[in-house]
């Protein structure tokens, strides 16, 4: 239970409901343990009635007293029915507080691991994969609300009831109570050592599943992978082998379970076969009536689902336990990137100074960033060439806030980066990835995704900046096309000009296109890079590229190896020192000649 802990808050807030419902158990149990005393008074009144019927010689009499016996058995018999209305009426109350209240906290706790989901930095997501954070806000979740509501129902049911039946019982006989109860000991022993064990095997069933979502997940989003290596059949194969691992340790917790719930019912079986053998002596000594025998049988009887449910009840706990642990390691991750105690808010100017910048990856430990020193005044245009590897992205990531610096210090406008409030430092900046990620919506719900309250004709407007307008045109539905899972309809070239639309649609203060040209033609090109010297010609841009793009001038270009700067200048001061970029720019002339 220290894991389930946590929710107790979610009990305080919802208290009212929780307390009706606990009132609505009560009263329901209350009115259940009235009918076996009824039916006691019954057959009571029937055997006391026999031996004077035996004793009266047929007459009217005789007739007479039957008659208002069987009056008086249906009286009983009605009361029973009208008990039996009450306490479902009040088993309708409760479902409606207690389950009610499991589903308004299973609200709750959903938004909560959403909301943590959202404030996590990047690197808590190379760290952990889609498929295993998708069942812990879907599968966990579920399991945890089924200890909320059925759960706690049936935990406060069955105390409930076992405090009525048995004051009840004992009220009656203490010695044919104990008797009755005699097995249930052997009972609790069952139940703490088949519920550890339920909580080993609910652990590794809920980390299979996560794994198995994780491998259904990588499968469809990498689906044109899968199918152009033509690994159907390999993928297929490995689905399978996780599918049944996790068969097969679902069926040892069925098994378990199975062992468990005819247990319990040979116990329940035998307190009856002791109650009826031992109330029967104690008939013949005079002690009880007959009618106590029925309304014990009728108790222990009463108590077999509740008891049943003990092993139920201890399952979904376990369970519900495993999984609230699982999302306890989530809400309890420190956010990595936050705001400070009073952030910079407001527009951009857009000057960038970093400081002998270093950078290490956290998830992996690679040196990404070596000493890293440049300015940009604002509405200067730079560009980063360099191989892959060389750290370039790192640069967008840390101007992001995806991540914070080792050492040194990055100033934007003058002021720390970490001082700058983090929604409205990216909400000002334009960002496009090298992976250029679509949502599986219109075309124009992906391009206004960054500035929601624009029209149609700006979303029109900013598409022909980032030459799509035709393309989009062309499509059946136009800029209503769903484009699919990640934008799967669309090449890759119309998906870089999507995502540069959308990124230019927020009229950001500063410009960050990572490779995102790498997949358009020279012509295409010419029509974006020509916007950038126009429209955007005030704004601070920076392009991070393995090509040179000799049609947009840069105030300055820095070229980066193994996370260090190794030359930096305009055009013309890098050709002069026939380094890197020079080769570059030579290959890229020969290139063009030869086509």
């Amino acid at each position: 239970m220290k894991e389930l802990q946590y929710l107790n808050r979610y009990f305080l807030k919802y208290k009212n409901k929780l307390i009706a419902g606990i009132l609505f158990v009560l009263a329901s149990n209350y009115f259940r343990i009235l009918q076996p005393q009824m039916i006691r008074e019954a057959l009571d009144l029937v055997m006391d009635n026999i031996q004077i019927y035996q004793l009266l010689g047929a007459g009217s009499i005789r007739d007479k007293m039957v008659s208002q016996l069987g009056a008086l058995l249906l009286e009983f018999g009605g009361l029973v029915l009208v008990l039996a209305l009450i306490m479902g009426f009040f088993m309708y109350l409760m479902r409606q507080t207690i389950i009610v209240m499991s589903r308004l906290i299973e609200y709750d706790l959903r938004k909560v691991v959403y909301e943590k989901f959202q404030e996590l930095s990047v690197e808590f997501y190379k760290r952990n994969n889609t498929g295993d954070l998708m069942a812990r806000i879907s599968e966990d979740v579920s399991k945890v609300r089924m200890y909320l509501g059925p759960a706690i129902l049936y935990g406060i049911n069955l105390t409930a009831l076992f405090v009525l039946a048995i004051t009840s019982m004992v009220n009656v006989s203490l010695e044919l109570t104990l008797y009755s109860l005699a097995p249930l000991p052997i009972l609790s022993i069952s139940i703490y050592y088949i519920s550890s064990l339920i909580n080993k095997k609910s652990t590794k069933i809920q980390e299979q599943l996560g794994y198995l979502n994780t491998v259904v997940q990588e499968a469809f989003s990498g689906i044109r992978v899968v199918k152009s290596y033509a690994q159907e059949e390999s993928v297929g194969n490995n689905f399978a082998a996780q599918s049944q691992d996790y068969k097969l340790k679902s069926m040892e917790l069925a098994r378990v379970n199975a062992f468990f719930y005819p247990l319990m019912l040979l116990l329940v079986g035998a307190s009856t076969i002791v109650t009826v053998f031992v109330g029967g002596k104690m008939v013949l000594a005079g002690k009880i009536s007959p009618g106590n025998i029925a309304e014990f049988v009728i108790y222990v009887n009463m108590l077999t689902w509740p008891v049943t449910a003990i092993g139920w009840v201890a399952s979904i706990i376990q369970q519900a336990s495993v999984s609230q642990k699982r999302i306890n390691t989530v809400l309890r991750e420190v956010v990595q990137v936050q705001n400070s105690d009073q952030p910079v808010v407001g527009k951009l100017k857009g000057s960038i100074q970093f400081k002998d910048v270093s950078f290490v990856y956290p998830d992996s430990g690679i040196e990404a960033l070596k000493n890293i020193s440049f300015n940009l005044n604002p509405g200067d245009k730079m560009a980063i060439i360099g191989r892959t590897g060389g750290g370039k992205t790192t640069i967008a990531e840390l101007l992001l806030r995806n991540y914070d610096v080792n050492q040194g210090e990055i100033l934007i406008d003058g002021a720390d980066i970490r001082n700058h409030e983090l929604h409205n430092l990216r909400s000002r900046l334009g960002y496009v990835p090298q992976d250029s990620f679509l949502f599986s919506d219109t075309i124009s719900k992906n391009v206004s995704f960054g500035n929601p309250d624009v029209n149609q004709a700006e979303i029109e407007k900013y598409c022909a900046y980032a030459s799509i307008d035709s393309d989009i045109k062309e499509l059946p539905e136009g800029y209503g096309t769903v484009v699919g899972e990640r934008g799967v309809t669309l090449s890759g070239g119309q998906k870089q000009r999507i995502s540069i639309a959308r990124a230019l649609i927020k009229r950001p203060d500063m410009i960050i296109l990572d490779d995102c040209l790498s997949a358009v033609d020279t012509k295409t090109e010419q029509t974006i890079l020509s916007f950038f010297e126009t429209e955007f010609a005030d704004r601070t841009t920076i392009i991070i590229t393995h090509r040179i793009y000799s049609l947009l001038e840069f105030d300055q270009i820095i070229v980066l190896d193994e996370g260090r700067i190794v030359e930096m200048g305009n055009h013309q001061q890098l050709l002069e020192r026939n380094g890197y970029y020079a080769d570059l720019h030579h290959k890229q002339s020969l290139e063009k000649e030869s086509n």
